[in-house]
């Protein structure tokens, strides 16, 4: 968002960053739906949350940009009663005219306000936009108000901080099962990873100094790399060491096609890296 955060502050729910891009918007629902339903969403709200999801991401995807490309940040914290959604963009912010080109925005935005508790878009010309949605857990009529101090982190590609490592789980395992089968990895493979980073999710959060887990996810040809970090130093091989499967007498880490440790200026990283199987 080049507003000059850091991964210093800690965020209190999930946060993610990806290029404004049509196929990114998928990623983006099943991550959002894998923390609804971890924190008691229904069915029926888990459905309603994907759909105004998709038209807020995809309004950012459509016209936040032009021609060229951009960040999509989406943050999410959930308190006892209500999820709160805030889709974010630095493109070229809201346009006043009411032209025939701006007509998805407007149905997205309808849609939006009629499947939320409450709604709001802010933002102006060369500013960005700010598009926050509420929706009720448990179906109820009140709620208290959210907090949202997330902030970005310095990956390249996908970003995602979350605060609350219960969360973690099956947030990572959704998002690594997206995106494996985007790249065509066999079944087999997007199980692999799955348990990898089940794995992972359990061993992370006590190698980080402030509780939160900072990773970044990043898509090749035909491969998925996720990206740990950074940590002080050793928690990526103390991670690596927890994959070890004594009773078994191997590893998880033999599922991955690749896991490194990588050390930094600014602390340690675990590289996992999950690839699709060459022909012959």
């Amino acid at each position: 968002m080049g507003n000059g955060s850091t991964t210093s502050e800690k965020p209190k729910g999930l946060q993610m960053k990806l290029p404004a891009k049509a196929e990114n918007v998928a990623v983006l629902r099943h991550a959002l739906a894998g923390l609804a339903e971890q924190v008691g969403m229904d069915e029926t709200g888990v459905a309603d949350l994907k759909t105004i999801v998709t038209e807020a991401c995809m309004n950012v995807v459509v016209h936040a940009y032009g021609d060229g490309g951009g960040p999509l940040l989406v943050e999410a914290e959930a308190d006892a009663e209500w999820l709160t959604v805030i889709v974010t963009d630095s493109g070229s912010g809201i346009n006043p005219r009411a032209d025939s080109e701006r007509a998805s925005l407007k149905l997205g935005l309808s849609l939006i306000a009629a499947l939320s508790a409450s709604f709001s878009i802010s933002g102006g010309l060369g500013r960005g936009t700010e598009v926050m949605m509420r929706v009720p857990i448990r179906r109820v009529e009140n709620g208290d108000e959210s907090v949202r101090d997330l902030k970005p982190t310095q990956f390249e590609g996908t970003e995602i901080s979350v605060g609350r490592s219960e969360l973690l789980a099956p947030v990572l395992a959704r998002l690594v099962g997206a995106l494996a089968a985007r790249r065509d990895l066999s079944i087999d493979s997007v199980s692999d990873a799955v348990l990898v980073t089940d794995a992972i999710a359990d061993a992370a959060p006590g190698r980080f100094e402030d509780g939160c887990v900072r990773l970044g996810l990043d898509e090749g040809d035909g491969c998925v790399e996720l990206k740990l970090g950074p940590m002080e130093a050793g928690g990526a091989e103390e991670i690596r060491a927890e994959l070890n499967m004594p009773d078994v007498g191997g590893s998880l880490e033999a599922l991955a096609d690749e896991l490194a440790v990588q050390s930094g200026s600014d602390g340690d990283y675990l590289v996992v890296r999950f690839a699709r199987a060459t022909a012959g």
